[in-house]
């Protein structure tokens, strides 16, 4: 016999990846009973945590939405509170919200290999009550990077510095740059961001960056939208829209694999007529690598370029030679002048929340483990997550994980199964790094996460269609997934 668990899936975290897949539990698999913990207080994950000025999406709500609740707004790129209050309309609207238990902290997961189930052990965040629960099933919808910390570089003499510096993860409520002097450090989405939102009431707001990234305008409103809004309903104007979105993605980040040169030239085209002329564009607007071998950043109706063509924001690409008194001292020995430094220096990551997982008592460390189809772990049974492709919005990935798992819930129960486990039965399987990602913060943080196989199932296909194809087709019987029931147990 195996224990009657609490729940049959246990979902970890109330951001937009646990919410995609409560949604599509409750649309699909009305009869699974299931619960969101979620450590903070409030529903959105990154977009709760993250307050910072002009906070928004990297990519369009067309795609970052989900497909099943369309967006509706012209503007596709949208900011943090649009993006909360999306996701605070979809719990509501597919009953999900009284599922989400807020302020509790997963702290560690066993699972039985007698009971077939997890025990999840979990911290009140508030009080530091424990709470224990049993679940059949656990989906890690933790996110990939620490919540407490964000990464900021030892830079040298900043204890003399006499003015505030602030990391983004955690933007004070009280900070008041009205006329200040701003230098905002980092040239990734963040700074990007910040820099045309602070400009509007710093007195200068000036991004000190190593090296450049791509940056691509974009139009605020998607000029296809509006055509079609005055002529099809709502939803086939969404269904449309994200179709488009979805081929441009993929588009780009062919084109940029196979022409990096022609794609750098167009991107490097557009941010030249953006700019005064005889900017030094060369400088601080071209990377040292090529498109898409990191993310691109997008700037919705060229914000960043008009606040530098206006003079109330500047880039500079430096070194920091050490902090003084009242500002940074750069290797080309001119001072910047500062009253606030905002270290957008990027993310620490961390695996699955940093939970303590376990297995009849015995740790397991994620690094030593295999992802099977990008959304498993080798040896570990009853466990589910989703890492998000690497060119393409992340909800993407998180919808062909929610149906795969459908799928393989409905054949579990038919079969009589009570566990699924991937088992690598291949001691010569080559393995490397997860994911196809270069950028610095994933790179610092590599060790901790497990590894791809360099063949199926074992290889993470990072191919929208091709994986969406893969996972609907495949068996779940594939000869890699070992199932157990109570009665083949017995």
């Amino acid at each position: 016999m195996t224990a009657t668990p609490d729940l049959d899936v246990l979902i970890i975290g109330a951001g937009i990846t646990g919410i995609g897949v409560a949604c599509q539990l409750e649309r699909n698999l009305p009869n699974k009973s299931y619960a969101i913990l979620e450590s903070r207080e409030q529903l959105g994950g990154t977009w709760d945590l993250f307050r910072y000025p002009g906070i928004r999406s990297d990519v369009d709500m067309y795609t970052f939405g989900y497909s099943f609740r369309p967006w509706r707004d012209e503007q596709p790129i949208a900011g943090g509170e649009a993006i909360r209050k999306y996701l605070s309309e979809t719990v509501q609207q597919y009953g999900v919200a009284e599922k989400i238990r807020y302020g509790y902290r997963v702290e560690s997961v066993d699972w039985s290999s007698k009971d077939l189930v997890w025990t999840v052990h979990a911290t009140a965040t508030g009080s530091g009550e424990p709470i224990t629960l049993t679940a059949r099933w656990l989906f890690s919808a933790t996110g990939y990077f620490r919540y407490d910390r964000g990464y900021t570089p030892d830079f040298p003499g900043i204890e003399n510095f006499k003015g505030r510096v602030v990391h983004p993860q955690h933007w004070p409520e009280d900070l008041d740059y009205s006329g200040k002097r701003v230098v905002v450090i980092g040239s990734g989405a963040t700074a990007v961001t910040l820099l045309p939102s602070m400009a509007e009431d710093a007195a200068k707001v000036t991004m000190l960056q190593r090296s450049p990234t791509y940056i691509v305008p974009t139009p605020r409103k998607d000029p296809v939208a509006v055509l079609l809004g005055k002529r099809l309903s709502p939803d086939r104007v969404y269904a449309i829209l994200r179709r488009k979105s979805i081929l441009t993605q993929e588009a780009v980040w062919k084109l940029s694999k196979r022409y990096p040169q022609r794609v750098r030239g167009w991107i490097l085209k557009a941010v030249t007529k953006q700019l005064p002329d005889g900017y030094d564009v060369d400088k601080h607007f071209t990377p040292n690598y090529k498109p898409w071998d990191q993310r691109l950043c997008v700037v919705p109706g060229g914000d960043l370029f008009k606040a530098i063509r206006n003079g109330s924001a500047d880039v500079i690409t430096d070194q920091i030679k050490t902090f003084n008194e009242t500002g940074v001292l750069l290797e080309s020995v001119e001072q910047l002048e500062a009253d606030i430094v905002v270290t957008a220096t990027g993310l620490e990551l961390l695996a699955f929340g940093g939970i303590n997982i376990s297995a009849d008592g015995e740790p397991v460390d994620p690094a030593d483990t295999v992802t099977y189809r990008g959304m498993m772990l080798s040896g570990v049974p009853n466990f589910i997550f989703s890492f998000p492709y690497p060119h393409v919005a992340l909800t993407l990935r998180v919808e062909v994980v929610a149906e795969y798992f459908r799928r393989l819930l409905e054949q579990m129960d038919r079969r009589g199964y009570q566990s699924c486990v991937p088992v690598n039965r291949d001691p010569n399987l080559e393995t490397h790094p997860f994911g196809d990602y270069t950028s610095n913060y994933v790179l610092r943080s590599q060790n901790l996460f497990p590894k791809s196989g360099d063949n199926a199932p074992w290889a993470f296909e990072i191919n929208l269609r091709k994986d969406k194809k893969t996972l609907e087709t495949t068996p779940l019987e594939d000869g890699t997934l070992s199932f157990s029931s109570s009665a083949s147990r017995a």
